[in-house]
């Protein structure tokens, strides 16, 4: 299997730019000259599908390096949709990512929804040095809801894998949903959650934001445990924290929501402050 796309952000003149931008069908990397202020040192990168999709047995490779000192943000334009599998092919996205010393990526997707009878492998891996610094955003909707679609697709696979210093295990994790190993289906596990999702932060630059978010995440998870009607109402977006590394240098937030709406609005809130390294408020 071939690479479909190819980045490579290296230091020009004192600023982080695209030296090589790559790719073929059915992807498109596109590198816009402006977003957001042009006070900060970032590159942006789009991705694109033709057809607005991922056809049955399409997999899409796409390689990005980040060099020493550099930044870049990684995002799409609208959700990534997933269309039928026809003779049970696998349709699938790689990701590999290089960062560099004091270097920045954020991967800021829009989520994956998998249409009915879907069959979706992903796998995303990340090598970073010691002070790199990293945003990652992987989430997934149920469905086509507007075609009365939940939890309808076959299978979804999201992998996410983080090196240090190219070989040494960081954070190794994977999401598996199979209708044929949930008992009752999937919809039956989800009760009525439509959206799952994870959000990882790693790096010196972002340990405030880390801070800020897991003081943020305990707050509002509280302030629902501590409500007597509880038991009642199950809240329409639930969320934990855990630490990861061997000195818990990253935060992992895991997430469960009844709507997109409210996912889009919980990344808004806790990505804001990101702004001031890539020039541009997520998702807004």
């Amino acid at each position: 299997m071939g690479t479909t796309g190819i980045v490579v952000v290296q230091k020009v003149g004192g600023k982080s730019t695209a030296t090589r931008c790559f790719s073929t069908y059915p992807l498109k990397l596109i590198i816009p000259t402006k977003v957001g202020s042009s006070k900060i040192d970032v590159v942006w990168i789009y991705s694109l599908s033709y057809g607005g999709g991922v056809v049955s047995g399409d997999c899409i490779s796409c390689s990005i390096n980040v060099e020493d000192d550099c930044s870049a943000a990684f995002t799409t334009q609208a959700s990534t949709k997933v269309y039928k599998s026809i003779g049970s092919k696998i349709s699938g996205q790689i990701l590999e990512v290089k960062i560099g010393k004091n270097a920045f990526l954020a991967v800021i997707p829009d989520p994956v929804t998998c249409f009915a009878a879907a069959r979706y492998h992903q796998k995303q891996v990340f090598k970073i040095e010691p002070d790199s610094n990293l945003v990652v955003v992987d989430w997934f909707t149920s469905g086509r809801h507007e075609n009365g679609e939940k939890w309808n697709f076959e299978v979804y696979k999201s992998t996410n894998h983080i090196f240090l210093n190219d070989e040494q295990p960081l954070f190794l994790d994977s999401v598996l949903l199979d209708q044929t190993l949930a008992v009752g289906g999937i919809a039956e596990s989800m009760c009525n959650y439509q959206v799952i999702g994870m959000l990882i932060f790693f790096g010196p630059k972002l340990k405030c934001i880390q801070s800020l978010v897991q003081d943020k995440v305990k707050k509002m998870m509280t302030a629902y445990y501590l409500t007597p009607a509880r038991a009642k109402i199950s809240p329409s977006l639930i969320a934990s924290c855990n630490a990861f590394g061997l000195k818990e240098t990253g935060l992992v937030v895991r997430i469960a929501a009844v709507t997109t709406e409210s996912v889009y609005d919980f990344l808004r809130e806790q990505l804001a402050s990101i702004e001031s390294l890539i020039g541009a408020a997520p998702y807004c």
